[in-house]
């Protein structure tokens, strides 16, 4: 088993309290109050509770710290080199239409960089945690991306636009492009599942586009910590400030990136990386 540290502990309490909440809301999806926040793309009560919770037992422990959170938006803190990202459910849609497949995302950036992460999966009771420096875990057990050195044997994970967002053309570029060269692509619906999923050495590889800080800064440090490969799909480390991502075991990485590249160049412009 392996040792947390008290920063990692504040975080898993943080997020197995809000999980309590969201694993009995989701028991009763058919009756969650739901406003509408854009286009395809839904909040619900039980979004908001976990975010409440989140926000209490993490302002509790380091009160100090900033947070920047989904709903809630940024609250400034004392201590101006730390600060919570936080998502209380990612995987909304998954959420409201019944789907287990969702999770709370917390991560710590410090001085502009994640540093530690947590991503709770509450229904199958998977807890990823990585800390800089300390290694990447679920459950405990130590994880390692996958070790496969061929885009013909790996398997990918993407997010699939919706109505609203993103550049569709350039998006079926991507995705052409990947399907022609690999084992085959996945779409599950929650970037920081993703993003563990890449860490577990479950898929080979993850790109995406459009997406929050909140979404992927907890993957980040995972994937890192499991000794995986994270850049923007242009190759550069700014991915929390333009939500562009490219995440893949370091054998992976370059090549998947080239496919991605040239896909664009036959296809539209992906304004997002």
């Amino acid at each position: 088993m392996a040792n947390r540290s008290a920063l990692i502990n504040v975080m898993v309490g943080a997020v197995q309290k809000a999980a309590k909440g969201l694993v009995r809301d989701f028991g009763e999806v058919e009756q969650l109050q739901v406003s509408k926040k854009g286009p395809a793309d839904f909040v619900s009560t039980a979004d908001k509770k976990a975010e409440r919770t989140l926000m209490k037992e993490l302002q509790r422990v380091r009160p100090k710290f900033g947070l920047l959170m989904e709903e809630g938006g940024e609250i400034p803190g004392a201590d101006t080199s730390n600060r919570w990202l936080v998502d209380p459910l990612d995987g909304t849609t998954n959420f409201l239409h019944g789907i287990p497949h969702f999770c709370i995302s917390v991560a710590l950036e410090r001085d502009g960089e994640p540093f530690a992460g947590v991503v709770y999966e509450p229904v199958g009771d998977q807890l990823f945690w990585a800390e800089k420096g300390a290694g990447a875990y679920l459950n405990g057990r130590r994880l390692r991306v996958s070790a496969r050195r061929h885009m013909d044997e790996g398997l990918f994970a993407t997010g699939i636009p919706f109505k609203g967002v993103r550049d569709h053309p350039a998006f079926l570029a991507e995705l052409e492009g990947v399907m022609a060269v690999s084992a085959g692509v996945r779409r599950f619906g929650s970037a920081a599942l993703d993003l563990a999923y890449v860490a577990a050495g479950r898929y080979d590889g993850y790109w995406e586009t459009g997406l929050s800080p909140w979404d992927i800064a907890a993957g980040i440090v995972l994937v890192r910590e499991a000794g995986g490969f994270v850049t923007t799909l242009d190759g550069t480390d700014k991915m929390l400030k333009t939500g562009s991502i490219l995440a893949a075991n370091d054998n992976l990485h370059t090549p998947l990136r080239k496919v991605l590249h040239d896909a664009h160049r036959k296809g539209a412009p992906n304004k997002g990386a």
